[in-house]
């Protein structure tokens, strides 16, 4: 079954416009889920508003939402009321400016959406877009009204069509400074973070998404499947927490030559590793040994 389009409008380039859809990039319907079960009688239960003045349950016809204009009072505005807002963004990406994408910090990206065209006579228009977009290597910023809230996005080309993704506000995003400034300046050994640096080449290698399984699932899939057969669950020991470490150049040593031996045993996994720079310094040489005995 096709995935229901999140929205329907159009994507609007000055004079330029065509219908467009947006898509969900994920999926997950395959997720392990559960329902609230009663354990006596082993029924699932539903969640049901209750009034909280009378204890007494509200039908689905007498529940409205209420915006709070004081003490217990409550101005009752209706969905019809709601969905009857409309502004240029609830049914238009009107392109604004472009920008290049590097200069959006990372912490601004939110939700990101497929976008492609809604019919046949926009795939034209939609096709000169996204083209132009890609020669000059640029982002297009507009705003978009999702989920009943005005969004900010970014928009690029991605494969055969477009990419949109929801940004947040500046004002709802912490500022480094909030969170880094009790952080004192730390004075690094160069030889350290020589050592650093050669277990990071050690362990190059190209991004690969479909290397990446959902460990916690499987172990839960595990559980469920042994109940199923009547067995215990399977005891899984907790991995050890790891400490904080009391000699960084020693750790860094015994990272290394671990590398070193994992590449030994797997042969494919050297073609993966990047080679070390030329003229870098011998991490594991006499030198930086000599500076650990002097710090130790």
């Amino acid at each position: 079954m096709a995935p229901r389009p999140a929205w329907k409008g159009y994507l609007k380039l000055s004079l330029v416009s065509c219908a467009v859809e947006l898509t969900g990039t994920t999926d997950h319907s395959e997720k392990v889920s559960f329902r609230v079960i009663n354990r006596k009688t082993g029924n699932t239960v539903r969640r049901q508003y209750i009034d909280s003045v009378s204890g007494k349950p509200v039908g689905d016809d007498d529940e409205v939402k209420g915006y709070e204009i004081g003490d217990d009072e409550y101005l009752l505005v209706e969905e019809d009321e709601i969905d009857a807002v409309q502004i240029e963004s609830s049914h238009t990406l009107s392109i604004e400016q472009f920008v290049n994408r590097a200069d959006i910090p990372q912490i601004y990206f939110d939700t990101p959406y497929y976008v492609t065209p809604a019919d046949d006579v926009s795939e034209e228009a939609f096709a000169v877009i996204r083209e132009a977009m890609a020669r000059q290597k640029k982002a297009g910023i507009a705003r978009i009204v999702l989920y009943r809230r005005e969004r900010p996005v970014m928009i690029e080309p991605f494969d055969k069509g477009l990419l949109l993704t929801t940004l947040r506000y500046d004002k709802t995003v912490r500022k480094p400074d909030e969170i880094f400034r009790g952080m004192a300046k730390t004075k690094i050994d160069p030889e350290l973070i020589d050592l650093a640096t050669h277990i990071i080449d050690k362990k190059q290698a190209s991004f690969d998404p479909s290397g990446f399984e959902d460990r916690y699932e499987e172990a839960l899939l595990a559980l469920i499947q042994a109940k199923q057969k009547g067995k215990k669950p399977p005891v899984v020991q907790a991995a050890e927490r790891p400490a904080n470490v009391v000699n960084l150049f020693d750790a860094l040593k015994k990272s290394l030559a671990g590398d070193d031996d994992a590449v030994a045993d797997n042969p494919a996994s050297a073609k993966k590793a990047a080679p070390a720079k030329a003229g870098a310094k011998n991490p594991t040489g006499k030198k930086p040994a000599a500076k650990a005995r002097k710090s130790a």
